[in-house]
């Protein structure tokens, strides 16, 4: 007789009991709970461009005044989250008269490799808009009235994301290496935006989907490691010894924070958008995983081997394959007026080792195995990365431990 997997359909008592186990912040606790509830349901259905239009008239008949019309509706590639199509849409827009804007329509599958907010990226999309370039949101599917899951609609911006002569088989934003001329260019832009983000006068915000943690305890670090933690729960297929140690570390060395930052929480290549004739940055973009929190969690996420690569010389690291190591955290501390400091980066450059081999060994393989998304196969492409990470996870607690 074979044996239910608890994981492939969680029970009431095994999801409170995450809960109880790991508590962090409300939006993340509601999302995975969600996540965990629908586990036992049906795979992903593969929709057509027909159905998604469908819902997307449905959406834009209850918020727009007057007529509209749909032009070039079409699906876009990229990303291992996602189902995304563009389209441009005629109508009348409110300040601006008879216009016609191109559009993105961005909606989860049935289960995410990251299980993120749509709340939380319009919110982080609206904040720094006018400050950095982001796209401007129309509208939120919040609670997928429209959409058979959460989905945003916001604008479709100009730019690529590495260059053209780039390997067609390589991974967007792992170890892009965008060339001597290019990197020139962009580097200084990719710390300005950065430095930008984290001096962003929180106060000043107004976030309805983020908790804020104090600054002097170490609250935003354990809300941290606890999803880390929890996620590791819900999906894994196997046990592995080397996250029992990771997370014992971690849990006995939480830092404090001295500073709350915006984070956006996935601050690399490949998130950006380009315009390589001009060498400018036109577009950040997934902001899903942004908080509040300290900024050397985004340090150290740029800073991992698979992000970045070596330069000409076979030697130099390039951070996320435009800034030599050497010189990143100095040029960093110059653009932002922030100090970096070398022990917080380690504690976070270990809990994000440990979130790379959540995602690539544990979600990833999960949503695969229960067919929750429209890429299952590229999700088992890039569960491969799990042994990069243990292997660096094992180093960086050779060094701590």
């Amino acid at each position: 007789m074979t044996s239910v997997d608890l994981r492939d359909q969680p029970s009431e008592a095994f999801i409170q009991g995450l809960r109880e186990q790991f508590p962090t912040e409300r939006e993340t606790d509601e999302l995975l709970t969600r996540k965990m509830q629908r586990r036992a349901g049906p795979a992903y259905r593969q929709v057509s461009l027909d159905e998604m239009v469908s819902w997307l008239n449905a959406m834009l008949r209850e918020n727009i005044e007057g007529a509209f019309e749909l032009h070039d509706p079409r699906w876009l590639t990229g990303g291992a989250s996602k189902v995304q199509i563009a389209f441009d849409l005629s109508w009348n827009a409110p300040s601006r008269g008879a216009v016609r804007d191109k559009l993105v329509v961005r909606m989860d599958p049935s289960e995410a490799s990251n299980t993120t907010s749509r709340v939380r990226e319009v919110e982080l999309l609206a904040a720094f808009e006018g400050v950095l370039p982001v796209p401007k949101v129309f509208w939120l599917d919040r609670d997928a009235r429209w959409f058979p899951e959460p989905a945003i609609v916001y604008t479709f911006v100009s730019g690529v994301a590495k260059p053209r002569n780039a390997s067609a088989g390589q991974v967007v934003g792992l170890g892009t290496n965008f060339g001597p001329q290019l990197r020139e260019q962009l580097a200084p832009q990719f710390l300005q935006h950065l430095a930008t983000i984290h001096t962003a006068d929180v106060g000043r915000m107004r976030f309805s989907s983020m908790d804020v943690p104090p600054t002097g305890t170490t609250d935003g670090a354990q809300w941290q490691l606890n999803r880390a933690r929890r996620v590791w729960e819900e999906d894994r297929g196997e046990d592995f010894p080397l996250m029992d140690v990771a997370a014992n570390w971690l849990q006995r060395n939480l830092p404090t924070l001295d500073r709350v930052s915006v984070v956006h929480g996935d601050y690399r290549s490949g998130n950006f958008l380009f315009n390589e004739e001009e060498g400018r940055i036109t577009a950040w973009l997934d902001w899903e995983r942004g908080h509040l929190g300290d900024r050397h969690r985004d340090l150290a996420w740029m800073t991992q081997r698979e992000k970045g690569h070596l330069a000409e010389d076979g030697k130099t690291y390039l951070v996320c394959g435009l800034i030599p190591i050497e010189d990143f955290y100095q040029r960093y501390q110059e653009a932002s007026g922030l100090t970096v400091d070398m022990d917080r980066l380690r504690w976070y450059q270990v809990l994000n080792c440990f979130q790379v081999i959540t995602t690539t060994m544990a979600t990833m393989y999960r949503v695969a195995k229960l067919g929750k998304s429209h890429q299952d196969i590229l999700l088992a492409r890039l569960k491969a990365i799990a042994p990069v990470g243990a292997h660096e996870l094992a180093e960086l607690l050779k060094e701590v431990l």
